[in-house]
C-alpha cells in the first residue's frame, strides 16, 4: 500500500476543532488524554494523541473530518475503549475522536421491531431500553460497558451466536460518515433488500477504517419464554470439545455452548472470590438453552445432558434459581478481566471450524509444552472461536519476549492450516496486522487496499489498523 505522509496536529487545527464542537469537548492536556492512549489490549503501549475531540452530532463528525482530511491528520475513532486488540488506540497520534456524547437511543421502533441508536450508547442500555419494550436484542459478547459502534466495528460476536449469529446479523442499516466528511445512509428499517452493494455489511467490520459511524439500525426480535443455563463438567477437554458436534446436532434450543479448561475455572474463583460447582474436574461446557416455553427448555436440557453423558460427562448443573444462573453467566463474563489481572500479556482469539476444535487446541498443547509457557485455553464451542491467554507466570523477560513471538505466530498459522481465521469477534486492531497474510491471500489483501483508498484517499481515517501500515 502506498504510504502518505501524515501531518501533524496545529495550535490552530485545535482551535478550528474547539469552533466546531465547542472548547470544553476539545482535550490537549497530556494528563487529561492519558485515558485515551489505550484500550483494553492486555500491555499494550500507550500511544498519546495530540488532541481529542468528542463531536455531539453527525454534522459535527463531518465538519471534523472534513478539517482533518484537508490538513491529512490522522483520525482515530473510538467507543468504549474496550477493545482487546488496540483498534482504538491511536498510534500515529492526530485526533482522537471519542463518540462518547453520541449516546441518544433514538427510536425503539415496536412495529418494525428495530432500533435506532447512536454509536456511544452502551451495551447494558440497549438491553434495557429494549427489555422495556418487550423486545429483545441477543447479541451478548459479555462486555456490557461497550458502545454499539464498537460492537459495529469490529463485528462483537459473543456466547449466543450460536443461535443468534454476531453483530452483523442485526444490522440493517447505518449512517456513517466518509473521511472526506460526506454523509452516507446505508440499509434501513426494511428486513431484506437487493439494490445495489451492500454498503452496510461491508462498513460493519471494518474497524473505523473506512467510515465513522453515526447511526445504526439494529433488528429486534421477541424474546424467548424461558431460558435455562447448564454446567458441565467433564474428565478432560478433549471429552468435552468432542460432545460439541452431538449436542449442536440434536433438534435442542442451544443459543449458545461455551467451553473452559480448569485453569479457566480457577482464575474465575480468584476473581469473583465465588467457587463454581464441580470445580475439581479438568474441563467444563456451559449451555445456554432459550425457547417459548419452559417445558421445552427442559426438554432441550434433558437432551444435552444425554448427550454429554454419552461422552464422558461427569454430572450436569442446573442453577437452582435466577441469581445463581445469572452468577453462573456472569463468571464466564469475568473470565477475561480474570486472565488480565492474573498477568496474561497476550490473547488471541482464532476461530477454525468446529469440528477441528480438538485439533486445534491439541496444536495449541503441543506449542505450549514445546516452548514452556502456559497457555489457557476458553471460547465458544458452538462457533469454533477459541480464545486463547499464554501466560508468563515468573518466566525471565528476556526469554518469555523471545519466545512469545514464536508462540503466537505458530497459534495463527496452526489455526490458518485447520482453515481458521486469526479472529473470530475482536478485529486485528494494529496487533494482528502482521498475520493477515496467513489466512488471507495478495489479491485478497490488495482489493481491501483498493477499497480503503476508495473510501479514504488520504488515508487519514485509523491508520495502522486491520492491515494499513499508515
Amino acid at each position: 500500500m502506498e504510504m502518505i505522509k501524515h501531518n501533524p496536529v496545529t495550535g490552530s487545527l485545535v482551535e478550528e476543532l474547539k469552533l466546531i464542537v465547542g472548547g470544553g469537548n476539545v482535550l490537549a492536556d497530556p494528563e487529561a488524554m492519558a485515558s485515551y492512549s489505550r484500550d483494553e489490549t492486555p500491555h499494550i503501549e500507550p500511544h498519546l494523541p495530540e488532541v481529542v475531540v468528542k463531536p455531539g452530532d453527525t454534522a459535527e463528525v463531518a465538519r471534523v473530518l472534513v478539517l482533518a482530511n484537508k490538513a491529512v491528520v490522522p483520525v482515530t475513532p473510538r467507543g468504549g475503549g474496550t477493545g482487546l486488540n488496540g483498534g482504538a488506540v491511536p498510534i500515529f497520534g492526530g485526533i482522537v475522536m471519542s463518540l462518547e456524547r453520541m449516546n441518544r437511543i433514538k427510536e425503539i421502533d415496536e412495529a418494525n421491531f428495530v432500533a435506532v441508536v447512536e454509536p456511544g450508547v452502551p451495551l447494558v442500555e440497549l438491553y434495557r431500553a429494549v427489555e422495556d419494550c418487550g423486545l429483545y436484542y441477543p447479541v451478548y459478547p459479555g462486555e456490557k460497558s461497550a458502545f454499539i459502534g464498537g460492537n459495529v466495528a469490529t463485528n462483537a460476536g459473543g456466547m449466543r451466536a450460536v443461535k443468534y449469529g454476531v453483530t452483523r446479523s442485526f444490522v440493517q442499516g447505518l449512517e456513517a460518515v466518509l473521511p472526506t466528511g460526506e454523509i452516507i445512509r446505508a440499509g434501513g428499517k426494511f428486513v431484506k433488500c437487493s439494490t445495489g452493494y451492500d454498503l452496510t455489511q461491508l462498513i460493519v467490520g471494518s474497524e473505523g477504517t473506512l467510515a465513522v459511524v453515526t447511526e445504526v439500525t439494529l433488528r429486534l426480535i421477541p424474546p424467548p419464554g424461558s431460558q435455562e443455563v447448564l454446567f458441565i463438567p467433564f474428565i478432560d477437554l478433549h471429552q468435552a470439545i468432542r460432545a460439541v458436534p452431538e449436542i449442536l446436532k440434536q433438534r435442542t434450543s442451544i443459543a449458545g455452548l461455551e467451553f473452559m479448561e480448569k485453569d479457566a475455572i480457577r482464575y474465575i474463583e480468584e476473581y469473583t472470590e465465588r467457587a463454581l460447582p464441580f470445580h475439581e474436574h479438568g474441563a467444563f461446557l456451559l449451555a445456554i438453552l432459550e425457547d417459548d416455553t419452559q417445558e421445552e427448555v427442559y426438554q432441550a436440557a434433558s437432551r444435552v445432558a444425554e448427550v454429554c453423558a454419552q461422552y464422558g460427562s461427569v454430572d450436569v448443573y442446573v442453577p437452582p434459581s435466577e441469581r445463581a444462573k445469572r452468577e453462573l453467566m456472569e463468571s464466564r463474563e469475568k473470565l477475561g478481566p480474570a486472565m488480565r489481572r492474573h498477568g496474561a500479556e497476550e490473547l488471541a482469539d482464532v476461530v477454525v471450524p468446529r469440528s477441528r476444535i480438538v485439533d486445534f487446541v491439541t496444536l495449541v498443547k503441543e506449542i505450549s509444552r514445546r516452548y514452556e509457557i502456559p497457555i489457557v485455553a476458553f471460547g465458544h464451542a458452538g462457533d469454533g472461536n477459541v480464545h486463547l491467554y499464554p501466560l508468563r507466570e515468573g518466566m525471565d523477560a528476556k526469554k518469555w519476549e523471545a519466545r512469545l513471538p514464536r508462540v503466537m505466530e505458530e497459534i495463527y498459522r496452526g489455526g490458518a492450516s485447520l482453515g481458521g481465521m486469526i479472529s473470530g469477534e475482536h478485529g486485528l486492531g494494529f496487533k494482528k496486522t502482521a498475520y493477515l497474510p496467513l489466512t488471507m491471500s495478495r489479491e485478497q489483501i490488495a482489493l481491501m487496499s483498493r477499497l480503503k483508498t476508495a473510501f479514504d484517499p488520504n488515508h487519514i481515517l485509523n491508520p495502522g489498523k486491520v492491515f494499513d501500515a499508515g
